[in-house]
């Protein structure tokens, strides 16, 4: 079933959903299985994989010279996508980028999850590279993501990049994409970056799920914004604790967002671990029950391997 679909089946009610991260090359599925099997009892009807990009690695040659040598540290969307709604019977959503796809991986890539009976994605243009300074697209790929929207739409509607297929089995995938309660950091002004969402919803995506905040605030600010521009699709707040000192820094510079004076001074004068774990999963239970209690479509929680502390949170919000 589709992500929408499921929203507006809720009737108002507030749903919820889990993202993962495919284990690193090498680690077993069952990863995955231990992070989401304490949290299924809660029904999420989808759940979201993530994709990431190749990287590019130096290894040093007999010669003394360096070898350029891409990598992929995290493979496997798909078949976990697969194995998901294997073992759970609930919907995936694999995220799809445009980083390290040309057009033509990028159709051949929907045509598998055509066949696996996935009807969302989620499609964004990706990070840069790790050294690189800005996003390069792969030669023959898309640069944007309201390219690769595009590219999805026309499949929709049966039409494939070989030009001698004639009406061809039209595929039915519902689109999310990205939005950010603080700005993209590439965009010049937040007004700039809710034209760019506005066209990627023109262009045919049916949802949106927001980079992670702690301010709720800026999230009903972010919201309203878009209302009053035209963008009538569903927001979902995406959601994650923060429970290490060490994030104080590292999720600001990663993600270009701003933490609350309060919580930062609440997690530095936390005695220890455990306190500071306490702290950010008490903050992050106040945020859902606010945005519940506001009537969002779905609370929707980057998991990233931690789910004893995601469960912690969403046992006290449902």
């Amino acid at each position: 079933m589709k992500v929408t679909e499921y929203f507006e089946k809720a009737n108002g009610q507030t749903l919820i959903s889990f993202e993962v991260l495919p284990p690193l090359k090498g680690g077993s599925m069952q990863a995955i299985f231990n992070t989401l099997d304490p949290l299924m009892e809660f029904k999420p009807p989808f759940i979201d994989v993530t994709y990431h990009r190749e990287e590019f690695i130096y290894k040093k040659r007999s010669s003394g010279y360096y070898e350029k040598t891409a990598i992929r540290k995290r493979p496997g969307t798909v078949g976990i996508c697969a194995a998901i709604m294997h073992r759970y019977g609930v919907d995936a959503v694999p995220h799809l980028i445009c980083g390290g796809f040309t057009l033509e991986d990028t159709e051949n890539a929907l045509i598998d999850l055509n066949f696996l009976n996935i009807k969302n994605v989620l499609a964004l243009r990706g990070d840069a590279r790790k050294f690189e300074g800005r996003f390069i697209p792969e030669e023959g790929g898309h640069s944007y993501a309201i390219d690769l929207i595009r590219q999805i739409k026309e499949i929709n509607g049966g039409k494939y990049l070989d030009t001698n297929i004639e009406n061809g089995e039209p595929t039915d995938f519902c689109i999310g994409i990205a939005g950010y309660p603080e700005k993209h950091f590439e965009a010049p002004n937040m007004g700039t970056d809710l034209e760019f969402t506005k066209a990627k919803i023109d262009a045919g995506a049916n949802y949106i799920v927001t980079q992670m905040f702690f301010d709720n605030k800026k999230y009903f600010e972010y919201v309203k914004a878009c209302r009053d521009i035209g963008i009538d699709v569903p927001i979902v707040p995406g959601l994650k604790p923060i429970t290490k000192l060490y994030q104080l820094n590292s999720l600001p510079r990663l993600f270009h967002i701003d933490l609350p004076t309060d919580l930062v001074k609440a997690l530095e004068q936390a005695k220890n671990a455990e306190a500071r774990r306490q702290v950010g999963i008490e903050w992050s239970i106040q945020q859902s029950k606010e945005l519940k209690e506001a009537g969002v479509p779905c609370l929707h929680y980057y998991t990233m391997g931690d789910s004893d502390t995601i469960r912690q949170i969403v046992e006290s919000v449902y």
